[in-house]
């Protein structure tokens, strides 16, 4: 991956509590415009990145995963079709801070990830309150964060730390090719996801308003 364009692979000590030298910088050292930016985190083969960026060319689109094989796929796609509006960094999501600074994102995508389903593993989910928070601080005001899932746990977890934390619902529904919502943009499909749906398990969307200016707080009682 190191001979595609675009690809971003610091090692641990260059952000683990440090700002990555892109911070704050994406516009005018990457991409060369103003456009905005729009993160997936988990992007796995990068699916969900690549049909963004061609459904949006008037935006820019980073993908986000720790696996360096899945983002392969993704990243060899954008290159050898000159997809100029795709980025990809390689890193763990609890660095995310390092890599971007205030207002420098515009909306964030959650495709799928791993739901953290035994106890008290609501710190390692991608909507629970902590991630949240660090989102906050790069996420314009009331940006729009999505998440796609086929876990129903996961979906209602992160419905509910909406709604407690009084935050705006977008869109909201537990089954989304038997609702209004599948557009063109919600119907593109991961390879996860292909595989849940053949599974027959129903596709779980909400999109929500992040407020940067709020503390995001966990449930008082959360046990999962």
């Amino acid at each position: 991956m190191e001979t595609f364009e675009r690809v971003f692979q610091p090692d641990f000590e260059e952000v683990f509590r440090k700002d990555h030298y892109l911070k704050g910088n994406w516009a005018e050292r990457v991409f060369k415009n103003n456009n905005p930016v729009v993160l997936e985190l988990g992007c796995g083969k990068g699916e969900y990145t690549i049909g963004l960026s061609q459904l949006h060319p008037e935006k820019n689109f980073i993908g986000v995963d720790i696996k360096g094989a899945r983002i392969w796929k993704g990243a060899r796609n954008a290159n050898e079709n000159n997809i100029q509006n795709v980025a990809f960094v390689r890193t763990r999501i609890e660095f995310i801070e390092s890599f971007f600074g205030p207002d420098e994102v515009d909306e964030i995508w959650i495709t799928f990830p791993d739901p953290q389903l035994k106890k008290r593993r609501n710190k390692k989910r991608l909507t629970g309150s902590r991630f949240l928070n660090h989102y906050r601080q790069f996420l314009v005001d009331q940006g729009v964060v999505h998440l796609k899932t086929d876990n129903d746990i996961m979906y209602a977890y992160t419905r509910s730390i909406a709604e407690f934390n009084g935050l705006e619902i977008v869109n909201a529904t537990g089954d989304l090719y038997h609702s209004k919502l599948a557009d063109e943009v919600l119907s593109i499909r991961t390879y996860y996801e292909k595989q849940f749906l053949n599974e027959g398990s129903n596709i779980n969307y909400i999109s929500f308003r992040l407020p940067s200016g709020e503390e995001i707080k966990e449930f008082p009682d959360e046990k999962t």
